[in-house]
C-alpha cells in the first residue's frame, strides 16, 4: 500500500498531487485532507464538502497500463476500490451499494461518492469523494445526496482511507495480472443491474434507453429506440420509472 500523508485542511487534495508531480515529484502516495475548501468534481464540477467527509487524492504511475487507452480501465479499478472499501467500514451497506457508470458510488439510489481522474505526464491522480457523516444540501449540489453513517457507525476518515487504498491496490494488481476483461467482469457484478432505463446527457447527447453492459474498452451500451449505442463519455441518471 501507498504511504498516506494527511492533512487538517487543503483547498484539493488532487490540486496537491498534481501539482507535487509539476514539480518533479515521482513517488506514489495517497493525500486526505479532513477539510477540503474547493474540492473538484467531474466537468469541472464543485464538490461540495459537507463536514466529516471523504477526500482522499492517489498518485499513481499509468505508464505500464496506459497501452489501454488515456485513462483506460482507471475509472473502473478506481470505483471498484472505492465499492470494496467503503462495504468493508460499511458491511451494513451491503445490497445497498451501487457503482453507476463509469464511478459514482450509489447508496439507496442516491450518490454517496464521486471519483476524479487526472493524467498528469506519465501519472494519474485518482480523487475519492465521499459524504461520510453529512450531506451537503440539495440546492448547492442539485440532486439528493446520502451519506454512508445512514449505514451505521463510521469509523475515523483515516481508517476509511486506509479501506479504499487497500482495495486500490488489489484491483490494480488485477488490472496488470489478469487483464481488463477480469475488472469488466467484477464492475458489472456491482453495477446496475441489466435493463436498467438510463438517461445520458452531455454538451452534445440527451439519450435513453437501457442498460445493456459495457463494451471491452469500459464503453457505455444502450438499448435505444433507434437501437444500440455506445456512450463514450456522459452524466447518467437514474429516473424512477414507478
Amino acid at each position: 500500500m501507498w504511504p498516506l500523508e494527511c492533512y487538517e485542511e487543503l483547498p484539493s487534495t488532487s490540486d496537491y498531487c498534481l501539482n507535487y508531480i509539476r514539480q518533479g515529484g515521482t513517488v506514489e502516495h495517497a493525500v486526505l485532507a479532513r477539510k477540503q475548501t474547493c474540492g473538484r468534481g467531474s466537468r469541472g464540477r464543485r464538490w461540495v464538502d459537507a463536514g466529516q467527509a471523504l477526500a482522499l487524492s492517489v498518485i499513481l504511475k499509468s505508464d505500464k497500463f496506459d497501452q489501454e487507452g488515456v485513462l483506460g480501465g482507471w475509472p473502473f479499478v478506481a470505483s471498484l476500490a472505492f465499492y470494496e472499501g467503503l462495504l468493508k467500514i460499511a458491511p451494513c451497506a451491503a445490497g445497498r451499494l451501487l457503482i453507476k457508470w463509469p464511478n459514482d458510488i450509489l447508496l439507496d439510489g442516491c450518490k454517496l461518492g464521486g471519483i476524479l481522474i487526472e493524467k498528469e505526464a506519465s501519472f494519474v491522480v485518482v480523487g475519492f469523494g465521499a459524504n461520510l457523516i453529512n450531506v451537503p444540501y440539495e440546492r448547492d449540489i442539485g440532486y439528493k445526496a446520502s451519506n454512508l453513517g445512514m449505514c451505521g457507525v463510521i469509523p475515523d476518515v483515516i481508517d476509511v482511507a486506509k479501506a479504499i487504498l487497500e482495495s486500490l491496490a488489489f484491483y490494480r494488481d488485477v488490472w496488470l495480472i489478469k487483464g481488463f476483461e477480469e475488472i469488466r467482469h467484477a464492475w458489472l457484478m456491482r453495477a446496475h443491474v441489466l435493463g436498467t432505463f438510463l438517461m445520458v446527457k452531455n454538451e452534445n447527447i440527451h439519450k435513453e434507453g437501457y442498460f445493456s453492459g459495457i463494451t471491452p474498452e469500459g464503453c457505455l451500451l444502450l438499448e435505444t429506440v433507434m437501437g444500440m449505442e455506445t456512450i463514450v463519455t456522459g452524466s447518467v441518471l437514474l429516473p424512477d420509472r414507478r
